[in-house]
């Protein structure tokens, strides 16, 4: 089975993909973490299924445990949750020494990273995501943070874990909107660097079909994230292109408080209004907003927000991090499979406006 290395010196880890991981899961921490105590971060419905197994298969491997479990979903990752995550590890008794294993998508990923990177000034930790769009995606690289009502992952850092064990079998619970919403990740990343992942794609119809094809499909994901990584860990260049859907799809989510899409439905529909706006603008290779809406609609995800507040959007957008005050930096494609950082201005998006013809 696929093991990758995030290679960043003193930060560098090891990505492990294999299926059925989560059993072994207490003797592969052996090989990152000798120390005796594990606090385990996750939320109500990745406990339901997979809460007790993970507890269990860390005290087989001799390690005193302890967790908490948080409400499901995007609200969650937010500074009210804070003082009880940090409540239950002084309760525990965590160290410096110790460490924090995060079970669970993006969200449990996100604030236990951020967690880690804060208490006790740093603490070790693991990342066990449960989600696709958090294997594929956001365990990798280090990016934790929590949302500010006025946008998403404001308050955060760069902060590495130890080690990502990626079991890509624990995907059949997921229900099928998150799946998809997972999805929209694996097609940004097609989009912007591997157009053989683009093809792959295009040839998987069906949820099994998907499934039996997801060890290379997170292979090719990881590898891409931690190439991109190694050469711009602080996204202070190249690791922006990894956001192609994000401008819009953040502000779409700040818009809507966080409730009415996922964070992959929002992408999926910054990545199709983008590029439609630049494959008008003549920076994008004719047809490939068409190709792009005929994989995206194929998968479940939307690609429009006809009910969102353009100038709303344009506000959001305007507290984007990759926004430095004289320029704006956006990713576009030249064609499928072919990412590129576009520097540009705020007016550029006023084609959100209701005259430019809305989201």
């Amino acid at each position: 089975m696929p093991e990758l290395a995030v290679r960043l010196g003193r930060r560098s880890y090891p990505i492990k993909i294999e299926r059925g991981l989560l059993t072994g899961l207490g003797e592969e921490l052996r090989r990152v973490y000798r120390g005796s105590k594990i606090f385990i971060l996750t939320d109500e419905n990745v406990n339901a299924y997979y809460g007790e197994a993970a507890e269990k298969s860390l005290q087989r491997a001799g390690y005193i445990t302890g967790s908490l479990v948080m409400p499901a979903g995007e609200q969650t990752k937010s500074f009210a949750s804070l003082p009880a995550v940090y409540d239950a590890l002084l309760d525990f008794g965590l160290t410096r020494r110790d460490l924090l294993l995060t079970l669970g998508g993006g969200v449990t990923g996100d604030l236990g990273g951020f967690i880690a990177s804060t208490y006790m000034r740093g603490i070790p930790y693991v990342q066990f995501p449960t989600s696709l769009l958090a294997q594929i995606d956001s365990s990798v690289g280090g990016k934790v943070a929590v949302n500010h009502p006025r946008g998403k992952n404001l308050i955060g850092n760069f902060y590495q874990p130890s080690a990502v064990f990626i079991d890509p079998d624990v995907l059949v619970t997921l229900p099928d909107r998150f799946f998809a919403d997972g999805l929209a990740e694996v097609v940004k990343t097609a989009c912007i660097k591997d157009i053989k992942l683009w093809r792959l794609l295009r040839n998987l119809h069906t949820r099994p079909e998907l499934q039996n094809g997801m060890v290379e499909i997170i292979a090719r994901c990881c590898r891409i994230k931690k190439d991109v990584v190694e050469a711009d860990e602080r996204e202070e260049n190249g690791r922006m292109v990894l956001n192609f859907g994000h401008t819009i799809g953040h502000a779409l989510e700040a818009v809507c408080r966080y409730s009415r899409y996922t964070h992959g439905e929002a992408v999926a529909i910054g990545m199709s209004l983008i590029t439609a706006q630049s494959e008008a603008m003549g920076l994008t290779a004719p047809g490939t907003t068409a190709a792009l809406r005929e994989t995206l609609s194929a998968r479940g995800l939307p690609c429009a927000a006809p009910e969102a507040d353009g100038a709303a959007l344009v506000s959001a957008i305007s507290r984007d991090k990759k926004n430095t005050g004289s320029s704006l930096y956006i990713i576009l494609l030249k064609e499928i499979g072919h990412g590129f950082i576009y520097e540009t201005t705020l007016p550029f998006f006023h084609f959100l406006l209701p005259q430019g013809g809305g989201a």
